[in-house]
């Protein structure tokens, strides 16, 4: 797993308490650790009979506490460890949440070192819950979760599903993947897009020839939901209009699904009339079959010719509303090519009236469809004032679709920035 910018050297406090999902953060741990989070975590007496502390230490390699007089650990603002844990945490996760502590949390109760820190904490909490699916819904829980939520507590699930019981239902503990996504969600706001609204399109499209078949391109969305992650993890307001893709949402993101170019269009525009930046990754088709076939094509003796005519222009059609309304104000598109890179990708820099461009070459087996990694040169209309200004054209070198993420969002940080006046 790659370093995560936002995560780098964060303090996160990551609260165990006794339920039997307490096996499941052990992932969450690691991948924290290894995305650059210093991890601290505190373990209930009860979570102890699920999983050892030492499990912990083991995969943060830092101490892990349970009793309410452990000593902090070094570098901690002071040696009483609810004190300086507190104090140093730039996030505080329970997970798995269960029943019991969430009671304790809603009454200030602080009769162990976990409710202890989450009284003496000043940075945001993040509650996951899990247990049997009758406790979740029992009004006493439902009521700790409203009055948690009023005071700002933020909640990842719980999810539906089979239950250690046997039964079925919602209050299973979200998975390390996802309650990632909320971590990342949580330490993002207030970032430096806090405020913004950024539309993202990713994907393919698809035009029908006849009920089973279509035309389409290999894109897998990666380079588009990166960027959708990005934006989220500035603190953005992030709608992402993705085509068809089995990638999970970014956790934040407000989610269309399209199909074809002419839903792609629709749900761009709509969405973007008032968005701040549009950041257009999808791989929009050009051609879509003249007539769609009403029944399955045979197979027949002779060749088929099937005539093709023009979809529509995406990024043309941002650019005509973007006369009359000013938005959005900055407008970043991408070019995949197979030859003359720069060149075709200026030419489509100021046909489309873009104010950054991001190029690649999909012929390359590192880069472009389908690939976590990516090549890009970065094309804009002059120079940026900021803190990245580079000479244009800006080649970036092979790295992975996240990283080239983040160079497009400092890129699009700056022309927003100078939009500003």
């Amino acid at each position: 797993m790659e370093t995560i910018s936002l995560l780098e050297s964060r303090r996160v406090v990551l609260g165990v308490t006794g339920g039997i999902a307490a096996y499941k953060v052990c992932a969450l741990a690691s991948r924290l650790t290894q995305a650059g989070a210093e991890v601290d975590v505190v373990l209930t007496e009860a979570a102890t009979r699920f999983v050892a502390p030492l499990t912990f230490e083991a995969l943060t390699g830092r101490p892990a506490y349970v009793s309410m007089w452990h000593t902090a650990a070094e570098g901690l603002p002071t040696h009483i460890a609810h004190v300086g844990l507190a104090h140093a945490a730039d996030l505080m996760v329970v997970a798995p949440a269960t029943a019991n502590t969430m009671a304790k949390l809603a009454r200030g109760l602080a009769d162990n070192l976990l409710s202890t820190l989450a009284l003496a904490a000043q940075c945001p909490l993040l509650l996951a819950p899990a247990m049997d699916v009758g406790m979740w819904c029992h009004p006493a829980t439902q009521a700790n979760v409203a009055r948690l939520r009023e005071r700002g507590v933020a909640f990842a699930g719980p999810a539906r599903g089979r239950m250690a019981s046997g039964l079925e239902g919602e209050g299973r503990l979200v998975e390390a993947d996802q309650l990632l996504g909320h971590v990342r969600h949580v330490l993002g706001a207030g970032g430096p897009l806090a405020g913004r609204h950024v539309v993202v399109s990713a994907g393919p499209t698809r035009e029908p020839l006849d009920p089973v078949r279509f035309l389409s391109n290999a894109s897998s969305g990666r380079q588009g939901f990166a960027l959708a992650q990005a934006a989220i993890d500035r603190g953005a307001r992030v709608t992402l209009v993705a085509g068809p893709t089995h990638l999970k949402t970014p956790v934040g993101a407000d989610r269309i699904d399209v199909t074809t170019v002419g839903e792609m269009e629709d749900a761009v525009l709509e969405a973007s009339v008032r968005a701040d930046a549009l950041l257009m990754a999808a791989a929009v088709g050009d051609y879509a079959p003249e007539e769609v076939a009403p029944e399955k094509l045979k197979k027949g003796p002779h060749a088929m010719v099937v005539r093709l005519m023009r979809t529509a222009d995406v990024l043309a059609a941002v650019a005509a509303s973007r006369a009359e309304s000013g938005r959005p104000r900055v407008v970043v598109g991408f070019a995949a090519e197979t030859e003359d890179l720069v060149e075709n990708a200026r030419a489509k820099l100021e046909a489309k009236n873009l104010d950054l461009i991001v190029a690649n070459d999909v012929t390359a087996p590192d880069a472009g469809f389908g690939a976590e990694t990516n090549r890009v040169v970065l094309l804009g209309r002059e120079p940026i004032p900021g803190p990245a200004e580079e000479p244009e054209p800006t080649a970036l070198p092979l790295m992975t679709k996240l990283a080239v993420a983040e160079r497009v969002l400092d890129r699009v940080q700056d022309l927003l920035q100078a939009s500003d006046g």
